[in-house]
């Protein structure tokens, strides 16, 4: 069973930063590549960045330019620099792997990005 646990939200203001953390198994981190998501109040979850293997990444058009996704393997931790940050951008921001485990989501990491 995956257990994941995401940390690093809080209040910022916008054109801020701030680096999320999730942290998983060594198991989960040794044999799946992992992404990142979020969910704003009234909208379905939407994919934000992945990461497969160490290097190769994708991200959503609405973050791209502004957010870096990466990995630290020895420390089985997914990371999310987001730079630039805008009010839209305020959601809660979950980890899963890529393709994500539907029954694997945590309990997420508030961000919220005031104007």
């Amino acid at each position: 069973q995956v257990q994941l646990v995401e940390s690093g939200g809080g209040f910022v203001q916008a054109g801020g930063s701030l680096r999320l953390s999730c942290a998983a198994s060594k198991t989960t981190f040794s044999i799946n590549d992992m992404g990142w998501y979020r969910q704003a109040p009234g909208k379905q979850r939407e994919f934000v960045a992945y990461i497969r293997g160490g290097s190769n990444t994708n991200y959503a058009d609405s973050v791209k330019g502004r957010f870096t996704i990466s990995r630290d393997t020895a420390k089985s931790t997914l990371f999310l620099q987001m730079n630039s940050l805008k009010p839209e951008d305020t959601a809660v921001y979950y980890c899963n792997a890529y393709p994500p485990f539907p029954r694997s989501w945590g309990q997420g990491t508030q961000v919220t990005v005031s104007s």
